[in-house]
């Protein structure tokens, strides 16, 4: 599989419904689950999967995430044939950047060509989700199909806003639509739809066919879930692998989500720390690989006041310090300070963030390095966080680095 596969991990996006999180950094690249960064998630299910040749796509602000590829996953050998590649836009087909997901693989289809690849995973690198794409590799070179679409099923009624797939009873694909008012439903379900996930498999010739045939389209997007799917479908074989299905990692993992904004991110945070997490971080058989720093373990140590550091059901990771303070509920990202008396509840800190004494967040995202001074309320009055911070649609206040405190 190894030879006649190649992987395209788009990850160029500018993420702005992800702002203020996104301001300096590729949506790839934010940090996630207390000590991941989203991409990790993508990368090792290409790991465990046994695709071993990857590209990914950068272009937005993309330096934080080129340094995590090299510091975190410079692990594959070269020598035999395996690498993980970071391809910046070169402009080799004009003077223009990646103009749309499919614009972004026609840039770099020389890369393909030269390739001995017969097939061409596309992937996104911004969804937290575990998927072994090798029954999807599989299922596609048996059913003799151009393009497989990794789709999960979703109630019909919550199928609005994704792109929806429209499939026979072998689940060949007749119709896409994109967020359409009426989904399709799943044949003999009428209560269900099939959703695209992002995730496709291509046959290496049908893919670039199709893309030269788009790129010379004045009227194209150049996207894949817009133009590439509704193009093939009218004029090759296309069919829809079930995500949770009966092929891959069935019971373990039916997660997926697309966390492309404050609200989605933050629960998908906050998933992580129910009781049974939908999302299980500690499979021994499926670990999430990323870079992490050598730090000291995290520990809890009573004030010079007395007073004593707690953290109740929380993610605590290495570096951390709570002195005196308490987290409840709370992901702490690596090197975190929380001083005396100050309550964290609900939030995500990441790298390097002090909380000082007497402080209280609640519903708070504070990014890397800040430092919130003593006796800082947040997350407790509405109206008043929204004069000084980004408050999210359900509340969420986000504190990006430069926030300034009066």
């Amino acid at each position: 599989m190894k030879d006649e596969t190649i992987t395209v991990i788009l990850a160029g996006g500018e993420g702005k419904r992800l702002s203020p999180l996104t301001d300096n950094r590729a949506k790839p690249a934010v940090p996630f689950g207390g000590k991941y960064r989203i991409i990790d998630f993508t990368l090792a299910n290409c790991l465990h999967s046994g695709l071993r040749q990857i590209l990914v796509l950068t272009q937005y602000k993309s330096h934080s995430l080129q340094k995590h590829l090299r510091d975190g996953w410079s692990i594959f050998n070269p020598e035999l044939g395996e690498y993980i590649t970071a391809v910046p836009p070169q402009m080799r087909t004009g003077d223009s950047w990646y103009q749309g997901t499919a614009d972004a693989i026609y840039q770099n289809l020389y890369l393909l060509s030269r390739s001995a690849a017969k097939y061409v995973v596309v992937l996104s690198g911004d969804h937290i989700y575990r998927m072994d794409y090798a029954p999807m590799l599989k299922h596609h070179k048996e059913s003799g199909a151009e393009l497989t679409v990794a789709c999960m099923e979703v109630p019909r009624d919550e199928a609005r806003s994704f792109g929806v797939m429209a499939v026979n009873n072998q689940f060949q694909v007749t119709q896409f639509a994109e967020k359409p008012e009426t989904p399709s439903a799943i044949p003999n379900k009428p209560d269900s739809s099939l959703v695209s996930m992002g995730i496709y498999i291509f046959s290496i010739d049908a893919l670039i066919s199709s893309l030269e045939s788009d790129a010379i389209n004045p009227h194209s997007s150049h996207d894949f879930g817009k133009d590439i799917i509704p193009g093939l479908i009218d004029n090759q074989s296309v069919f829809a692998y079930q995500f949770g299905g009966e092929e891959g990692r069935v019971s373990q993992d039916a997660y997926w989500r697309d966390v492309g904004t404050i609200d989605a991110y933050y629960q998908s945070n906050m998933d992580l720390l129910k009781v049974q997490p939908p999302l299980q971080l500690y499979q021994q058989d499926w670990p999430i690989r990323t870079y992490e720093p050598q730090l000291p373990p995290a520990r809890t140590v009573s004030s010079a006041a007395g007073n004593e550091g707690i953290f109740i059901n929380s993610i605590i990771s290495s570096g951390v310090v709570i002195s005196g303070g308490s987290a409840q509920n709370s992901i702490l990202f690596p090197q975190v300070t929380i001083e005396n008396s100050a309550v964290v509840i609900n939030s995500i800190l990441f790298e390097g963030v002090t909380i000082g004494a007497d402080s209280h967040l609640e519903n708070c995202i504070i990014d890397k390095n800040v430092n919130i001074p003593p006796g800082t309320i947040i997350g407790v009055n509405k109206k008043q966080d929204k004069e000084r911070f980004h408050v999210s649609e359900n509340g969420v206040v986000v504190i990006s680095a430069p926030q300034q405190f009066s």
